[in-house]
């Protein structure tokens, strides 16, 4: 069968793009080497406007969603409460849900090759479509074949993280974000989640770890020792996993010749917090919204926003 478009990846930048082409009359599949719901690793927090951009609002989302009217934010050692408006929501409920909204099939599948036509693509000689969609995060095969030799990622914008979420009965609600703590080349976070989950994590930048003789696990370690110092996490035996993904960077090619990157694959995540939910889908609808014009060639990133703070202090 023959598609107008395919989308490699279910994560939220898929779905939001699946949702976008489908109710203007596309043809569209999803594809994703996991089945939903999956456990997906993220802080997992979300402004506002990804409700808008998502033409919900917080009532209409039916899972676990915490509410935050504040961030402390700790900046090499100094503490910074700050109001906003945030929430938390599990992974592994959010993008089932995104999923399911969409009303796109999705299929269990890992692609391993994907080849350009005279009528479009055909990912592993049974899918056929005129778009492809790369939307399957940092190891996106989309990039790896149709972009990664044009437009190799900058390894200054490379972030390793270790994290794990899991249930907890924590006594302190609040979301906690430290900077720069023990040399840290990025942030650690503390995440409150519904009906009794936490999300701990940190995130650093690989390149400068490596300079300083760091590693990502020996900052972990010292984590943990705080969060039990604080007493915010004790007495739990910790089951970490890591993944990497990459920051904004000034050269974004994210089309090539039918073939889309959002999100992720993109590599969209802000400078400053390394949040990528709100690119992810925003990133999607937009290169939905380029097929359905009909004028694919004007997709673009550039005004997606590049730093997430301003969005913590005026979330709309």
């Amino acid at each position: 069968m023959h598609w107008d478009v395919i989308i490699i990846g279910a994560g939220p930048a898929g779905s939001a793009c699946a949702w976008e082409l489908q109710r203007k009359g596309k043809n569209v599949i999803l594809l994703d080497k996991a089945s939903f719901p999956r456990v997906k690793l993220c802080a997992g927090w979300i402004t506002p406007y990804v409700f808008k951009l998502l033409e919900l609002s917080p009532d209409d989302y039916p899972f676990g969603l915490l509410k935050f009217n504040r961030l402390i934010f700790h900046f090499k050692g100094r503490r910074f409460p700050l109001p906003t408006r945030q929430y938390s929501v599990r992974r592994y409920e959010f993008d089932r849900f995104l999923v399911e909204r969409s009303r796109v099939k999705m299929i269990q599948h890992e692609v391993k090759k994907i080849e350009r036509t005279d009528n479009g693509f055909v990912i592993d000689e049974t899918y056929r479509s005129k778009y492809i969609i790369g939307a399957a995060g940092t190891h996106c095969p989309v990039y790896r074949t149709f972009f990664k030799t044009g437009t190799p990622r900058d390894e200054a914008k490379h972030i390793v993280t270790i994290e794990e979420e899991f249930e907890y009965k924590y006594r302190d609600s609040n979301c906690y974000l430290w900077f720069f703590e023990n040399n840290l080349p990025g942030y650690a976070w503390y995440v409150p989640k519904a009906n009794g989950y936490l999300n701990i994590g940190i995130g650093g930048g690989a390149a400068a770890l490596k300079k300083r003789s760091q590693s990502i696990q020996e900052q972990w370690q010292q984590f943990i020792n705080k969060l039990d110092k604080l007493n915010l996490v004790r007495g739990h035996t910790f089951s970490r996993r890591g993944y990497s993904y990459y920051l904004r960077s000034k050269e974004h090619t994210v089309y090539n010749d039918g073939a889309f990157l959002v999100g992720d694959a993109a590599g969209l995540a802000t400078l400053d917090m390394g949040e990528g939910i709100s690119a992810a889908i925003q990133s999607g609808l937009l290169a939905a919204r380029a097929i359905i014009r009909g004028h694919p060639v004007s997709y673009t990133v550039d005004k997606i926003a590049k730093l997430s703070f301003f969005k913590l202090l005026f979330p709309f």
